[in-house]
């Protein structure tokens, strides 16, 4: 019998305690669905949460095949959590999947059905001529949609979306490409040097809606993630003209 092909898919999680109910609803039939033709293995990290985080992922998904629910002692913000559940994943692909349903889960299998391969990564992207994007403050919308405008110039790189953190990913890019950031930028960052690397992508257009539950943890979008996209720019200028190293 011909062996399963393996998805890792990683949730970092912090304070999410209204917003996991919800995410189980979402997320155990798109498991469901996915286990008919891949062996899935969930990673859960728990980024330090201080509310009842920790006690509902256990008590949602405790019982699911292959979990992992990992947790670290402070929080370390989403960069951080993103390696952690990169260290821990087995799969040959590994998806990045957000907490609060602002996409839905089932778009992973979506994201996986287009992988070739010529393709080493899947996004979801809003900014996409057919996206669309619902109920988020202007100013995020504004600001996301630059940096990913000076991403694409300066990269030459036809994206829409540089951004967002739901992807699917071959497990040699997680192997090959590091990033140091432990905030939101390590997101971007993570792209911009895969593509660097020669790494194809491809993207989904989605909607992007307002999270309904839970709190959002990037309520502004303060002058030092500009500074932090920014100095990723110039980091990203530097190589293209004098090929220094990333």
């Amino acid at each position: 019998m011909k062996k399963k092909q393996a998805i890792s898919i990683v949730i970092p999680c912090y304070n999410e305690e209204a917003s996991l109910s919800q995410l189980a609803q979402q997320l155990l039939p798109a498991i469901d669905k996915l286990s008919r033709k891949y062996t899935v293995e969930p990673i859960f990290v728990d980024d330090g949460s201080i509310d009842r985080t920790n006690e509902l992922l256990h008590q949602h998904f405790a019982g699911l095949a292959n979990v992992k629910i990992v947790k670290h002692e402070k929080n370390k913000n989403l960069g951080a959590a993103l390696r952690t559940g990169f260290s821990q994943a087995s799969g040959d692909l590994v998806a990045a999947l957000d907490s609060d349903c602002t996409y839905s889960p089932e778009l992973i299998a979506t994201m996986i059905e287009m992988m070739d391969e010529q393709t080493h990564i899947v996004t979801v992207s809003p900014y996409h001529p057919q996206g669309k994007v619902h109920n988020v403050p202007a100013h995020r919308i504004f600001l996301s949609k630059s940096a990913s405008r000076l991403y694409k110039i300066v990269l030459g790189c036809p994206l829409h979306t540089y951004t967002a953190m739901v992807r699917v990913y071959k497990k040699e890019v997680i192997q090959n490409v590091s990033f140091e950031a432990d905030n939101f930028l390590g997101v971007t960052e993570l792209l911009v040097k895969a593509v660097l690397k020669g790494y194809q992508v491809k993207e989904l257009p989605v909607e992007l809606e307002a999270r309904k539950f839970g709190i959002s943890k990037m309520k502004k979008f303060p002058i030092t993630v500009i500074g932090n996209h920014l100095s990723l720019l110039s980091t990203v200028m530097k190589h293209k003209l004098f090929r220094n190293s990333l």
